[in-house]
């Protein structure tokens, strides 16, 4: 995992083509214009997914993995805590369905706060719950941008 500021993305643009162009897409893209919903930057290898939501309990929400994509989350607006744990023979509660690239888990997790201009880089082997409340629920506006592996 890595976690950040927008301002230190070219720290990481080195490790892949495809995460440069994500964070290029990030700091050039006004996402109040932007629908939810998903938007196609490099076809299946590069999207982005914004969405609106309210934060919810821990206790209500599952740790998920993926295989195919790497994720970045942005928070465009509010704040959340993003679970993170890494992936080490843990047995998922919900196993891995292809075509929507995720499995579910219970299990602990740390917590990182996560606001506005800051993003979360999460590999496959980093289980993740986004979406957490902070002290009471509030409304989130987030880019996921999805990477292929």
């Amino acid at each position: 995992m890595i976690f950040d500021k927008i301002e230190n993305t070219h720290l990481y643009e080195n490790i892949s083509p495809l995460l440069k162009k994500a964070f290029t897409y990030i700091k050039q893209t006004d996402f109040t214009k932007l629908e939810n919903g998903k938007h196609d930057i490099e076809e299946d290898n590069l999207f982005a997914i914004v969405q609106e939501y309210e934060t919810k309990n821990d206790a209500d929400a599952k740790l998920e993995a993926h295989k195919k994509y790497i994720d970045i989350q942005y928070i465009i607006s509010g704040e959340e805590l993003i679970g993170v744990t890494p992936l080490i023979n843990q047995i998922p509660c919900k196993e891995y369905d292809i075509e929507n690239d995720y499995a579910l888990y219970d299990d602990t997790s740390s917590f990182v706060k996560i606001t506005p201009k800051q993003f979360a880089v999460l590999f496959p082997d980093d289980l993740h719950k986004p979406g957490i409340k902070i002290n009471t629920s509030g409304k989130v506006k987030k880019v996921v941008i999805k990477v292929r592996v």
